[in-house]
């Protein structure tokens, strides 16, 4: 019951500790506030060895927090910075396509994961080409798939995320012998904290990977984009015909709407809080239901259709739609990447909707909600055309033969 920030706490635990789940943009700006909830040992074992990593920005709270900040939304938030990534992801995904056989299949997922981890990584100007990218694509997958599992699922992703530190962290200490400082990677080797400190070439590798890692999990959302083509041909006529950005950057932003990505994001009461009421105690876990806040029907309407046109005409509000976090970028732990995202979303999902593709029936595209992160079982397979590559079709092209039935993404 977040029904816009009124509804009362629901109480659990979580990892063994009191937790209590908030909803709705008052809920955002209550979490938020670093008053009230701290970041500083939030965060468990498990998560930072192979989602965030030990030391990251995720980690630190008021100035140290915002020096370290500074680094990612000076990089990642300027606009010209953003273009340059899209024009080389799509790039990249038009080299990949034209390598697929005609009538041959392929993983979209897996397919997309590798285009975006070669082209982020060049981007930045680290050496990882070829081989190398396809490793860091796997390592990435690795990390954010296997984060919130126990068993086989999470030890790869420990393995993944040592790996890719070891890595990195050479690639740092090279960068810094050799003095230049135009490059990404030259930005983050030569960041001084708030103490006036490089950070050591481990931590400096660190915050590489929550550069590499979060492009490369654009992947779910572009597989989720193509689950919603799929499902509604009419979207993909519509997203073919657009012209200009509107049309497309709507579509991303209701991908990342209905499909459930993050469940939650938070961190300790650094108090004991007050919420409509009710009593937090120091140190609890206050966490923001992103999915119900994103599914809120006193937010939008029929929250469980999928409709681009909620967003043509607007921006959506900043504590309104939190796939990806809420409060101010600048000073809070909001993902500072979330316009990379949308940008990067919509360019592959408009090149989907314009590329003569199949989607075989014999695949398993249910979307298992128990599963966190979740994506279609069979990570979307599709077949190009015969004759067809990426980016062939035009706005009055004729849409792609999809074989496959419609599955709803709330399916077993």
């Amino acid at each position: 019951d977040g029904a816009g920030g009124a509804g009362r706490p629901v109480r659990a635990r979580l990892l063994g500790r009191p937790a209590v789940f908030l909803s709705g943009p008052a809920a955002v700006g209550f979490v938020y506030d670093e008053s009230h909830v701290r970041r500083a040992g939030a965060l468990p074992g498990p998560v930072l060895d192979t989602l965030f990593g030990r030391g990251a920005v995720h980690t630190l709270d008021g100035e140290p927090h915002r020096v370290r900040k500074s680094l990612f939304t000076g990089m990642l938030m300027d606009a010209e910075a953003v273009e340059a990534l899209t024009a080389t992801v799509l790039r990249r995904w038009r080299e990949a396509a034209a390598r697929w056989p005609d009538g041959g299949r392929v993983v979209l997922f897996d397919e997309v994961a590798e285009v975006l981890a070669g082209a982020v990584c060049e981007w930045a100007g680290l050496p990882h080409a070829g081989r190398a990218a396809a490793r860091t694509a796997r390592d990435c997958v690795a990390m954010v798939d296997g984060f919130a599992a126990v068993g086989p699922r999470h030890w790869r992703a420990r393995r993944a995320r040592a790996r890719q530190e070891r890595v990195l962290a050479r690639t740092v200490e090279r960068a810094r012998a050799k003095g230049a400082r135009g490059e990404l990677l030259e930005r983050v080797a030569f960041h001084r904290d708030a103490d006036g400190q490089l950070l050591d070439a481990r931590t400096a590798a660190v915050e590489l990977l929550n550069i590499v890692r979060p492009t490369v999990a654009v992947a779910w959302f572009v597989t989720f984009g193509a689950h919603a083509l799929h499902r509604d041909p009419e979207l993909r006529a519509e997203l073919r015909a657009a012209e200009g950005p509107a049309y497309e950057t709507a579509f991303a932003h209701e991908v990342r709407r209905f499909y459930p990505f993050a469940p939650f994001a938070g961190g300790l009461a650094a108090a004991d809080l007050t919420w409509h009421g009710e009593l937090i105690e120091k140190d609890s876990l206050v966490l923001l239901d992103l999915f119900g806040q994103n599914h809120d029907p006193a937010l939008w309407h029929e929250p469980f259709r999928f409709d681009p046109g909620r967003f043509l005409g607007r921006r959506p509000g900043r504590d309104e739609l939190v796939p990806q976090g809420g409060g101010d970028v600048h000073r809070g732990h909001r993902c500072p990447g979330e316009d990379i995202t949308v940008r990067v979303l919509a360019a592959l999902c408009t090149e989907l909707a314009r590329t003569e593709y199949e989607v075989p029936q014999e695949q398993d595209l249910r979307i298992p909600l128990h599963r966190i992160p979740t994506l279609p079982r069979s990570g979307f397979v599709i077949a190009l055309a015969s004759g067809a590559g990426a980016g062939a079709g035009n706005a009055g092209a004729q849409a792609a033969v999809h074989t496959a039935a419609g599955v709803a993404p709330r399916g077993g």
